[in-house]
């Protein structure tokens, strides 16, 4: 028999990642973070990952640059990256989205640091 066990994570108990992402549930395929995040005074740098993210921006707008694109993203927008893909985002006022990725972000520490 499968496993049928439901995960629950309570987001005032949600681990921070090293890149400013809380972590949200997490199973066996995919995973959820929470960004939320104010504009720095320089862009993120660009980054490659071993996953495929799905996001879906709640509030605020940011661009998303990606080989070569360049997406302006705002609340109710959502938006896909593919695995392997080299993209960054430039937050343009205070920004909270929630990611899924498959395979999940955080296993072994995929998301802590730029490839």
């Amino acid at each position: 028999m499968s496993d049928t066990t439901i995960i629950k994570v309570d987001g005032a108990h949600s681990p921070k990642g090293a890149l400013g992402q809380y972590y949200l549930a997490e199973g066996v395929g995919l995973s959820m973070r929470l960004w939320r995040e104010e504009p720095p005074e320089t862009g993120k740098p660009e980054a490659a990952r071993d996953y495929e993210t799905v996001g879906y921006v709640i509030s605020g707008r940011a661009e998303l640059h990606c080989e070569g694109q360049t997406v302006l993203l705002e609340a109710g927008d959502s938006w896909v990256i593919p695995k392997g893909a080299r993209h960054r985002y430039e937050i343009l006022e205070s920004f909270t989205a929630v990611e899924a990725t498959h395979p999940p972000a955080q296993v072994h520490g995929r998301d802590e640091h730029p490839s």
